[in-house]
C-alpha cells in the first residue's frame, strides 16, 4: 500500500525536479554573482570528489524506474558544486581548470560546444536506460565512458590544469563500479 501511495506521487514530483533543474541552470547561466558565488565554493575539492557518486542513487533509482529519484538525484548532482565552502587555500592547477571552465561555460556557444555539452543528458540517459532495462555491464560501460570523456575534456580545454579532475574521476568511477556491481547483484537476488 505504502509503495502504492509513493508511485503516484513518482512523476509529479519528478516533474517538480525537472523544473527546478531548469530554474537552477537558468540561474546560473544569466545571474553572474549567482555564477561566481557558486564556482568560488566549487574550488572546494570535497565536492569533487563527491560529485561521481551520485551516479550510484542515480544508477539505483533507474534500476527502481523511479522517476522522482531520477530527477531528484540530478537536481542534487548540479547544485552540490555548492555544497561546501569556499576553501581557504586552492591548489593552483584547481583555481587555473576552474577558470579554464567558467570561460568555456560563458563563452560563445557555437555547434561544436553545444553538441560537445549534450553529450551530457546524452550520456545520463543511457546510463538510466541500461539501469532501467537491468543491464549490469552496459551501464558500467556507459559509466567508464562518461569518466573518460570527462577527463578527456579536462585535458583537451584545461590543458596541464585538467589533470586535476583525473584522480576523482578514476577514485569515483572505482567506487561506483564496485558499489553498483555489488547493489545490482543484491537487487537481482531479491528477485529470486
Amino acid at each position: 500500500m505504502k509503495d502504492g501511495r509513493l508511485k503516484r506521487y513518482d512523476k509529479p514530483l519528478a516533474i517538480a525536479f525537472g523544473v527546478l533543474t531548469i530554474l537552477f541552470i537558468i540561474l546560473a547561466s544569466t545571474n553572474e554573482s549567482f555564477f561566481n558565488w557558486a564556482f568560488a565554493r566549487h574550488q572546494n575539492q570535497l565536492s569533487w570528489y563527491i560529485r561521481p557518486l551520485f551516479l550510484i542513487p542515480f544508477c539505483y533509482f533507474a534500476y527502481k524506474r523511479s522517476w522522482c529519484g531520477i530527477f531528484g538525484t540530478v537536481f542534487l548532482l548540479l547544485t552540490s558544486m555548492f555544497w561546501f565552502s569556499t576553501p581557504n587555500v586552492v591548489n593552483d592547477q584547481v583555481k587555473s581548470f576552474l577558470q579554464i571552465e567558467k570561460e568555456y561555460l560563458t563563452g560563445d556557444w557555437g555547434t561544436t560546444k553545444i553538441l560537445i555539452s549534450l553529450l551530457i543528458p546524452v550520456s545520463l540517459t543511457a546510463l538510466g536506460m541500461a539501469f532501467w532495462k537491468r543491464s549490469l555491464w552496459l551501464g558500467i560501460t556507459v559509466l567508464i565512458f562518461i569518466a573518460v570523456v570527462k577527463m578527456l575534456w579536462s585535458v583537451v580545454f584545461g590543458g596541464a590544469s585538467g589533470s586535476s579532475v583525473i584522480a576523482p574521476a578514476i577514485i569515483g568511477l572505482v567506487i561506483c563500479i564496485v558499489l553498483i556491481f555489488i547493489g545490482f547483484k543484491k537487487l537481482e537476488k531479491k528477485k529470486e
